[in-house]
């Protein structure tokens, strides 16, 4: 990973790589689950990158990869190290709260986001219930609307997939590319679960007919052998 110079202002917009959006989602995410562990070791983050829950894609990052991702995450005033006088091993924070004025809620959707990819607003309700309780799905909404009005938005709405009812919604930190990539993403997962289950039902057609075929058969040996 090549270092990237900090964006001189916020119209610039975003642009972070796979590694940069992970590091960044498990600082916000332990800072509200794991305040007592905060901030966090390189081990720390490591961990929580790599783990199998809760996470879209999973993913096996490296040391030397979380780190890359937290010098560049520095660069842009997005991460900073403290310093501990009684700690031996550096540790880090995020910054996205002060330098982007994010209250709790708008963290937590974010972080959910960063961490799980493209989702609805109800998916993104139920899997921040541990950062932050959210009354309803409006409540939400009302914070995605919040991060796509940032100056450079921060999230947004997806394309509806054809056959579908609800909005998915993205974050826009690794730039207006990834975020269509998420869109075409989803919507492929989502033709590709209609054409299965187009596939299910004709299966079970093919079975329903070759069950009966083989009844009708059978009936008609029967019938046959009354006048053998």
């Amino acid at each position: 990973m090549t270092e990237q110079s900090a964006p001189d202002s916020p119209s610039e917009g975003f642009d972070l790589d796979p590694a940069e959006i992970r590091v960044l989602g498990v600082l916000i995410e332990k800072a509200f689950v794991t305040p007592d562990a905060y901030p966090l070791s390189l081990n720390g983050i490591v961990t929580g990158c790599n783990q199998l829950t809760g996470r879209d894609p999973v993913m096996n990052l490296a040391d030397a990869d979380v780190q890359a991702a937290v010098d560049s995450l520095m660069a842009r005033k997005l991460v900073s190290r403290r310093d501990q006088a009684s700690g031996r091993v550096a540790k880090y924070e995020h910054l996205v709260r002060l330098r982007h004025s994010l209250p709790p809620a708008e963290q937590a959707v974010l972080a959910v986001l960063l961490l799980r990819g493209a989702q609805t607003a109800g998916e993104i309700r139920q899997r921040s219930d541990r950062m932050h309780r959210f009354d309803d799905i409006a409540a939400v909404e009302a914070v995605l609307e919040h991060l796509a009005e940032k100056y450079p938005p921060m999230a947004g709405a997806l394309p509806r997939a054809p056959g579908t009812k609800e909005t998915r919604y993205a974050h826009l930190l690794g730039g207006a590319a990834a975020f269509e990539a998420m869109g075409e993403n989803a919507t492929g997962a989502q033709s590709a679960g209609a054409s299965r289950g187009r596939t299910a039902e004709l299966e079970d057609e093919v079975r329903r007919l070759r069950e009966d075929f083989d009844r009708l058969r059978a009936e008609f040996d029967t019938f046959r052998a009354q006048f053998d």
